[in-house]
């Protein structure tokens, strides 16, 4: 078939800093999903657009040319609300675990279609595997009922959905142009926005364990976003939140599935517990939810009943006793002080290392393996006090684990304070 637009002629407008015209982006889109634009070529566009950015317009095209790339998912027949969330990753970000149960007591169905592990950030749907039974692989129809059932279900998104960008996502992590912000947003909105959900709110990690570093980049991410939320008509915000240090006190899988359900039962880590119950009152809000109290709700078992129907709907024993790592190996505090600091990266590479995440898409992750912290920023410490307790099956792993955590902690003399803040930013506006 003759093609309406040519490559070149596509890679050298973004080149010379144009602007590609919305029948281009289509047909780019379309193109290269079907092979007709070759990779090569599309890694030069792709390096183009990180080096000359897209307007507005440009990435809310790009954006709906990926998701009608595929299906798209409607779940206007439930007769409620929807809300979703999603996290651009971090360390120890169990959040998803508690969230989902918690905003579905006030009737909002929230269909959160979640993902693996990949490199030192934690994945949704590894720690919930490690509960005895349980299946992330749903049809539509399974998630349709359990949302009418439930309320709430934490699931693997469909190959269904805006496959242009799992194509596209594989290149540019093989070229040097995952950063490109055009590109991280329509990745990720383009799947949110086909999921069908009505309204979103995005947890835009900002630090040295998150994928945007600083926090000027992370607000033109999260800018990015919303933009298209907006002109998608789901309604979005954006909380910028910090990833420094782990979220919790604990960084892996089962450990992590245990700390949530501590959560849920109205006790668990004090950062843990605030960012959850924000993240409700944005997402109840959102979805027009007026006068919730999320924090009563994990506080008197509400949001434990409906965890415990959304894991036993997908085949999974709540009650199950979860796997534990064959070794453990600790870490002590090297000084009397105040740690000030635990870096996140730091943490969430030892706790990869140690099996808990993966190198490739293909890797086995363990269900016992990772972290578990005895002391967070601003505690007081003494020398020979365990900081950290390092599991896995595998022994031979603790060495890395152990260089990996090389200058993740500083003490500072007594009095001293960190200097930290959870929530760092709100974007409701482009």
């Amino acid at each position: 078939m003759s093609e309406q637009f040519d490559a070149v002629d596509i890679i050298r407008i973004k080149r010379d800093k144009g602007i590609l015209s919305p029948a281009q982006i289509d047909w780019t889109i379309d193109a290269y999903t079907r092979g007709a634009i070759a990779d090569e070529q599309m890694a030069a566009l792709n390096m183009a657009i990180l080096l000359n950015g897209m307007n507005r317009e440009e990435i809310s095209k790009w954006t709906t040319a990926m998701i009608a790339s595929g299906e798209r998912m409607d779940f206007s027949s439930l007769g409620k609300a929807t809300s979703d969330k999603h996290s651009t990753g971090g360390v120890g970000d169990k959040i998803t675990l508690p969230l989902a149960p918690l905003v579905a007591v006030f009737g909002v169905a929230v269909p959160q279609l979640s993902g693996r592990g990949l490199g030192h950030t934690g994945g949704t749907l590894d720690k919930l595997e490690s509960i005895p039974g349980w299946r992330a692989d749903l049809t539509n129809d399974e998630k349709m009922r359990q949302l009418a059932d439930v309320g709430a279900v934490i699931c693997a998104a469909g190959a269904g959905l805006a496959p242009a960008d799992k194509k596209l996502y594989a290149l540019r992590d093989v070229t040097g142009t995952v950063e490109a912000i055009p590109l991280i947003a329509s990745s990720i909105m383009s799947k949110k926005i086909a999921e069908g959900t009505g309204s979103l709110v995005l947890d835009v990690k900002v630090g040295s364990g998150a994928f945007m570093k600083n926090l000027d980049q992370a607000r033109e991410l999260a800018r990015t976003m919303v933009a298209l939320g907006q002109d998608a008509g789901v309604n979005t915000v954006a909380l910028l939140t910090n990833m420094a240090t782990p979220l919790g006190l604990t960084a892996g899988n089962a450990i992590e599935v245990e700390e949530s359900v501590e959560v849920l039962a109205g006790g668990g880590p004090q950062d843990v517990v605030e960012l959850t119950v924000r993240l409700a009152e944005e997402m109840l809000a959102c979805a027009g939810v007026k006068d919730a109290d999320p924090a009563a709700a994990l506080r008197d078992g509400r949001a434990m009943d409906v965890w415990n129907k959304m894991i036993e709907a997908q085949g999974g024993d709540p009650r199950a006793t979860l796997p534990v790592a064959k070794e453990s190996e600790t870490i002590y505090a090297p000084a009397d002080g105040v740690l000030v600091e635990l870096d996140a990266l730091s943490v969430g590479v030892a706790a990869w290392r140690l099996g808990a995440g993966r190198a490739r898409k293909e890797d086995a992750v363990q269900a016992g393996a990772g972290i578990r912290m005895h002391a967070k920023p601003g505690a007081l410490v003494r020398a020979g006090e365990p900081l950290m307790t390092l599991l896995t099956d595998t022994p031979e792993k603790f060495d890395r684990a152990r260089e990996a955590l090389d200058g993740a902690v500083v003490i500072a003399p007594e009095g001293s304070r960190p200097d930290y803040q959870l929530i760092l930013d709100r974007i409701a506006e482009a």
